[in-house]
């Protein structure tokens, strides 16, 4: 093992400052911009095929809750089922009551499967709404989701959470907060896989912003969750009750979206898919 001295050292407090028991913690910056780069981007897209501003602006608040509410669910039931069944209410709450005091503890914990599905969930409630089409919104939602994800990997990263196995490649980082031991950055890894589906994503609707219904949704699903399978090979397991399995509840979770996207690639559209205006 090598010294010590040739890896990189992270021990940045998560917190950017603390007022009494609130505190701005960089992973909630990330969060914020990941939606202000996604707002600007879709605003780019709706601009460009015609859509109102307005319309964008009822299918961020849609977006934000589903977010937010599907990964904080997607937490709590598919990792920590055990102790939130018997705490349901702080899966909702940002707060809890500990010996008699108030402690306000955030959100704490969300997962990205959760998130997935709760995107989806919100989609298809603003399209009911709205009697907009889903594939269509959908094709056009998925090209900000991935630098989306870059952000919230990011922040991951600030907070020292999700991390790597240990590893001695020279750019393996020590996460002071968590041990002394050399890890593989695989908060960056993801950051930086989801960058690369951005670019290939958005390149594709650059040169055509009218591909089949449904492709750019079945090439993110089928990149985003093949690249998410193949990085938890390089991550620690989050719970205790993934130990001892071949595959983490991460990847598991990830097989179906794959089983979709491939799905969504190879189907016909429906004629009333291809006729109808955009």
């Amino acid at each position: 093992m090598h010294s010590l001295l040739n890896f990189i050292t992270w021990d940045i407090n998560p917190e950017i400052f603390k007022i009494g028991s609130f505190g701005l913690r960089y992973y909630a910056l990330c969060f914020l911009g990941a939606f202000v780069v996604s707002y600007i981007l879709m605003l780019k897209v709706f601009k460009q095929e015609g859509k109102s501003q307005e319309l964008l602006d009822q299918l961020s608040i849609y977006i934000f809750l589903g977010t937010l509410i599907g990964a904080r669910l997607g937490h709590c039931i598919f990792y920590e089922w055990d102790y939130y069944q018997n705490h349901f209410f702080e899966m909702f709450l940002p707060f809890r009551i500990v010996n008699g005091n108030f402690e306000l503890t955030g959100f704490q914990g969300l997962a990205s499967h959760g998130g997935a599905i709760g995107i989806l969930t919100a989609l298809w409630l603003f399209c009911r709404k709205t009697k907009t089409d889903f594939i269509w919104i959908a094709d056009r939602l998925v090209l900000v989701v991935p630098i989306a994800g870059a952000f919230i990997r990011i922040g991951n990263f600030f907070n020292s959470e999700i991390i790597g196995l240990p590893s001695d490649l020279p750019w393996a980082v020590v996460f002071k907060k968590i041990d002394a031991i050399p890890r593989h950055p695989a908060q960056l890894y993801e950051a930086i896989a989801y960058l690369i589906i951005f670019v290939i994503l958005w390149a594709i609707y650059s040169k055509n912003n009218k591909p089949k219904p449904g492709f750019l949704l079945g090439l993110f699903f089928i990149l985003l969750f093949s690249a998410r399978f193949f990085l938890e090979f390089f991550k620690e397991n989050q719970e205790a009750f993934e130990e001892g399995m071949k595959y983490n509840m991460g990847q598991l979770l990830s097989i179906p979206f794959i089983a979709v996207g491939i799905y969504l690639i190879f189907r016909k559209p429906k004629p009333k898919e291809v006729t109808k205006k955009k």
